[in-house]
């Protein structure tokens, strides 16, 4: 049998039959169809997922409650807040400043007459008294100049009883009619002279006394000394610019400070009540408390380039912790607001246009409540209307709340279909 060749007709045919058919128009149309009704079914399934899940977020048919929104409705757990009852307190209206502390005196201690210096009592930084002697000048001269006043007051004392005893005589012989009036009056003239003269003596021997005084140089102040300003040996003249030393008075001492001429009023008001205004001195970091004060006056004017009045307040300093031109800050308790209703600072909001509270429902939900505010310190806000004593208000977790949300507090159990239906989802 002879092989037929492979360009034989019978083998031809053969590979034809085998060999795959070309498409038709037919088919193509059948494929596109299916392309598309493909791409249409996961379209569908994406958004189906999708509003699924936005059904279990926001409350939608079997799922759970909004977070925070819907607080906890269909199961989902509540927004855990924290919540604080609104309490009566003592409220102190404050004034902040900041100060410098000047002493309440500072003294140039001048001499009041002029010589060399023997003696220097003080050393520099010692604290002095009032009437403390400080330094001594040459008294020498001084006592020379007492003893010549005191002598020209005896003389003129003497020649005062002698004129007067010549005076007696004269009116003797007058009544006798043996001595001329003129010479009587003379005599008379001459005695009145002479008590003038010894009224000046008089003035000069005090005077010389103070001046003798006046070289035992005391200091006029309660103080600190500064430094030297002379030393032993140098001759000073009587009010020397630089005088012996400076004292400086520390306790107490005043701290002078400015405050904004809007609260200048409140200040103002109190002190013609005659109540008196504590005052506290920090130090620049506002947490010590360098000493405990009162207020003292508010100057006659205002500045007018800073829009503020200054101010002074006295503190005994008696820790000494208080040095002059020093920065502190300066706390007034002007008045006190005995009573007021509070809540903390973290529990108001701000609305467009009032502020507002979240109110805790005795049905764990939140309902928003309008209130007016007053005074407010660092820890307390003073509620004027919209809160009573005892009202229960949201701290912590109110930026996830709305209107009638439900809430859970630290320490309540998580509900059990929310608990439930986790469980479930992880057996499925």
């Amino acid at each position: 049998m002879i092989e037929a060749e492979p360009t034989s007709p019978a083998y031809r045919d053969d590979t034809v039959a085998d060999a795959p058919r070309p498409i038709g128009r037919r088919g193509r149309v059948l494929s596109w169809i299916g392309g598309l009704v493909a791409l249409a079914l996961l379209v569908l399934g994406a958004v189906w997922l999708s509003h699924a899940s936005s059904s279990n977020q926001h409350g939608g048919p079997g799922g759970g409650g909004r977070r925070g929104g819907g607080g906890g409705r269909g199961g989902a757990q509540p927004t855990t807040v924290g919540t604080v009852k609104a309490v009566r307190a003592d409220l102190p209206i404050v004034v902040e400043a900041l100060g410098t502390v000047t002493p309440a005196a500072t003294v140039t201690v001048r001499p009041q007459v002029s010589g060399t210096i023997t003696q220097l009592l003080y050393r520099e930084g010692q604290l002095v008294r009032k009437g403390q002697t400080l330094a001594i000048i040459d008294p020498r001269p001084y006592q020379a100049a007492l003893l010549q006043a005191r002598g020209a007051l005896i003389r003129d004392q003497a020649q005062l009883a002698n004129a007067r005893v010549q005076l007696s005589r004269y009116q003797t012989l007058l009544g006798q009619d043996s001595i001329a009036r003129q010479d009587v009056d003379t005599q008379a003239a001459t005695a009145k002279q002479l008590e003038g003269t010894i009224a000046i003596d008089r003035g000069q021997v005090q005077q010389a006394q103070i001046n003798l005084g006046y070289t035992r140089v005391v200091s006029p102040v309660n103080g600190r000394a500064g430094l030297k300003v002379v030393d032993v040996g140098n001759y000073i003249g009587a009010g020397d610019a630089n005088g012996i030393v400076v004292v400086t008075t520390l306790q107490p001492i005043d701290v002078e400070f400015a405050v904004p001429q809007d609260q200048a009023p409140a200040i103002g008001k109190r002190v013609a009540q005659g109540a008196e205004i504590p005052a506290t001195a920090l130090d620049r970091t506002r947490t010590q408390t360098l000493d405990q004060g009162r207020f003292s006056t508010l100057n006659n004017q205002v500045d007018t380039t800073t829009g503020t009045i200054k101010g002074k307040a006295r503190f005994a300093n008696a820790g000494g912790q208080l040095y002059p031109s020093q920065f502190v800050n300066v706390r007034l308790t002007v008045d006190t607001i005995v009573g007021a209703v509070t809540i903390p600072p973290a529990a108001v909001r701000s609305g467009q246009d009032s502020s507002f509270v979240w109110l805790l429902k005795p049905d764990k939900t939140v309902t928003q409540r309008k209130i007016k505010t007053g005074i407010s310190t660092a820890d307390k806000v003073q509620v004027v209307s919209g809160l009573n004593v005892g009202d229960i208000v949201i701290t912590d977790g109110g930026d996830r709340l709305n209107e009638g949300a439900k809430v859970a507090l630290p320490g309540d159990k998580p509900a059990a279909g929310a608990g439930g239906g986790r469980r479930r989802h992880q057996r499925g």
